[in-house]
């Protein structure tokens, strides 16, 4: 492998290893005053201009009509499906909860993978990560009567679990749909499909009359701020990069550091509770995501992950999760 290509594979990494474990924080700070869905519209309409431009700079043609029906398919199941879940449960479900239940996104793969039209059932192995991963979540959701502790917004576990499914559909479609060449087109041209996504929906909920500019804090700018460069431009770049240049069982290993940070960092900051229940859950859904990728690894060796899976074309490896940036 070139040098030059290890380095931006290292650097990408980072970018969603680091940085969307902290978005989820950035989130619930940006929410705290403004509505959901038009912080999220916000955020992807200024990102994705700027990446559209950018890219029309550098000499990237205009997306042609099928892709622009790829980038809204995207748009749709990666940013409001995805991310759109997210950032609506969080005003029910604290930063670093959310993370954890995010992060049991890869075993909704191994089911979708295994439910689609010919589709390969999981081995014994991966079939018990799914169970260890999955305990993990009901540990973590379960009322307080079953569990001792105080239990997670069941409506907000609901919507993150959509969120889950989006996302992973949506990672996948991302893989063999037509797109521009321009990875900053391509990127671009997804977000700009996804903010009016997310207009519609701020529309339909009521939230433009909800909004009060007046009434927005410099903390929920500053965190918007950061998650319209960072988890949009930066992280979310990196994450679309990472799909076209490695296998997404590797892509999806940030899984493992996102819920960690996103931990930490809620109970530093957000002063969120950091109990015996949330770490044994958080270990329990780790070490079934762990269990998984490395059986897909093992079995697939120095081979490329992917198979072509039929007409639907789905991988038998492990995805991301819905990106929280």
């Amino acid at each position: 492998m070139p040098r030059e290509h290890r380095l931006r594979l290292i650097l990408a990494f980072a970018a969603v290893y680091v940085i969307w474990g902290s978005t989820y924080l950035g989130i619930r700070l940006a929410i705290a005053t403004i509505p959901p869905f038009l912080m999220a519209a916000a955020r992807f309409v200024v990102a994705g201009s700027i990446l559209f431009v950018w890219a029309r700079a550098r000499g990237a043609r205009m997306p042609t009509r099928v892709e622009w029906r790829t980038a809204a398919v995207i748009g749709f199941l990666l940013l409001l499906g995805g991310n759109g879940g997210v950032v609506w449960a969080e005003q029910r479900v604290t930063s670093s909860l959310t993370a954890l239940i995010v992060a049991a996104e890869p075993l909704w793969v191994v089911i979708l993978d295994w439910i689609r039209p010919g589709g390969k059932r999981p081995t014994l192995a991966v079939s018990a990560g799914l169970v260890v991963g999955f305990a993990g979540v009901a540990l973590l959701i379960s009322p307080s009567r079953v569990a001792g502790e105080g239990g997670v917004d069941l409506v907000g576990a609901a919507v993150l679990t959509y969120a889950c499914v989006s996302w992973a559909i949506g990672s996948i479609y991302s893989r063999h749909a037509p797109a521009p060449a321009s990875p900053l087109m391509a990127t671009g041209s997804n977000m700009l499909a996804g903010s009016a996504f997310f207009l519609v929906a701020a529309l339909a909920t009521g939230e433009f009359a909800r909004l009060d500019v007046a009434a927005i804090t410099m903390r929920s700018w500053l965190a918007l701020a950061y998650l319209t460069v960072f988890g949009a431009l930066i992280g979310f770049t990196a994450y679309l990069w990472l799909l076209k240049n490695t296998t997404l069982a590797k892509a999806s290993t940030y899984a493992y550091v996102n819920p960690v940070i996103a931990v930490v960092l809620g109970w530093l900051i957000a002063g969120e509770p950091m109990t015996a229940r949330t770490l044994v859950a958080a270990a329990i859904i780790i070490a079934g995501v762990v269990t998984i990728s490395t059986v897909q690894y093992a079995r697939s060796g120095a081979r490329r992950l992917f198979t072509r899976g039929g007409a639907a074309g789905l991988p038998s490896s492990v995805p991301g999760k819905p990106e929280n940036g």
